[in-house]
């Protein structure tokens, strides 16, 4: 086994998440809104969608203030109210607490080697329960198998309602996260591979559910409400977005030296299509020991979920035996485009040396 020297990096700390620098450019477009006084619905929002919805290659984009809000409007959208909606195990909680807000019912089954969800026991669901939306969730950069699942949802009759918080960019024949089902729903959360601090879109592929879509977030005819964005957090997003390219194949780069040191010492995400590693996971047995050691060595480390969405929120559920695996092992190094040659080094090095000395 090859490891790096790391004599000269003793002492060296790597936080888990690093924000980018802000260039000039925004700081510009910044004070352009500043001096302009629209500080709301005006062109940077209007930029923002229009980007968003050409880089996915879908019908509408609408923003709105989170994530958890774009699942929530997509599901009220699909009227799930007391109508089943299967989700994966492993997600954040966001995916489970959406479905209860919007009235539906969450049905949980297990994952794969993905950590996405499990595509033979979705059919198990599909015959033994009347299902309305099936909602997939883009784990860690990684697609869910969609052509699967969109096969199955039309032959059981369900709608499809991507979950890609975590899957900016992300491609699976060709075809981005967030433009296979007939809805779907985005994060631009501090930490996300489009980053607004706080925000999110939903993304509409299926034309019979725009207006829907419309009459909940747009006053009017019925009750909606005010989930809008700044101009502020727009102009950020799409500054972000101009990046995206670049920093997820910087993120890639990363996750291909991570799984070249790691291959054979510990449980790789298995990957579908272009993963664009919004986070980087690795499972073993003795997590919990590791990271203890990683922390006193600098290396901030995460684990990603200590909870089954079933056992959080007490719903329904299969069996979830794989997940169940997973959640007490996986956790997640850091992965992000700031992230220096000489950080990596420590990282894989002293992950090692940590891994050889247990």
């Amino acid at each position: 086994m090859h490891f790096l020297k790391i004599a000269n990096l003793q002492g060296m700390k790597v936080s888990f998440f690093r924000l980018d620098s802000i260039g000039e450019e925004i700081k510009e477009d910044l004070i352009r809104i500043i001096e302009s006084g629209r500080l709301t619905r005006g062109e940077f929002t209007e930029k923002f969608e229009e980007a968003f919805k050409n880089f996915l290659g879908v019908r509408w984009v609408k923003t709105v203030n989170s994530g958890t809000t774009a699942l929530y409007a997509a599901l009220r959208a699909l009227d799930v109210n007391d109508k089943y909606v299967v989700i994966p195990a492993l997600s954040f909680m966001a995916t489970v607490d959406a479905v209860l807000l919007a009235g539906g019912i969450p049905l949980v089954i297990d994952v794969d080697e993905t950590y996405t969800m499990d595509v033979n026991q979705l059919e198990d669901a599909l015959k033994r329960y009347d299902v309305k939306v099936i909602l997939p969730v883009h784990l860690f950069g990684n697609m869910a198998d969609m052509p699967s699942i969109n096969w199955l949802a039309q032959k059981y009759g369900a709608y499809v309602l991507e979950d890609a918080a975590q899957a900016h960019g992300a491609l699976l024949e060709d075809i981005k996260a967030g433009a296979w089902g007939d809805i779907s729903a985005f994060s631009f959360y501090a930490t996300k591979n489009v980053s607004m601090g706080e925000g999110g879109t939903v993304a509409v592929k299926n034309p019979s559910l725009v207006e829907k879509v419309k009459k909940l977030l747009d006053f009017g005819d019925t009750p909606a409400f005010n989930f809008r964005l700044s101009e502020f957090q727009c102009a950020v997003g799409l500054n972000s977005l101009r990046r995206l390219k670049e920093n997820n194949r910087r993120r890639r780069e990363i996750a291909q030296r991570y799984n070249k040191s790691f291959k054979g010492i510990f449980q790789l995400q298995k990957e579908r299509g272009y993963c664009v590693y919004h986070v980087y996971s690795l499972r073993h047995p003795k997590r919990d020991l590791i990271r203890e050691k990683l922390e006193k060595k600098g290396i901030a480390t995460k684990v990603y979920y200590p909870y089954l969405l079933h056992e959080l929120r007490n719903t329904p559920h299969l069996s979830t035996s794989k997940a169940k695996k997973f959640k007490k092992e996986l956790f997640a190094l850091p992965i992000y485009p700031s992230l220096t040659d000489e950080e990596i080094n420590y990282v894989i090095s002293t992950l090692l040396e940590v891994v050889q000395n247990l």
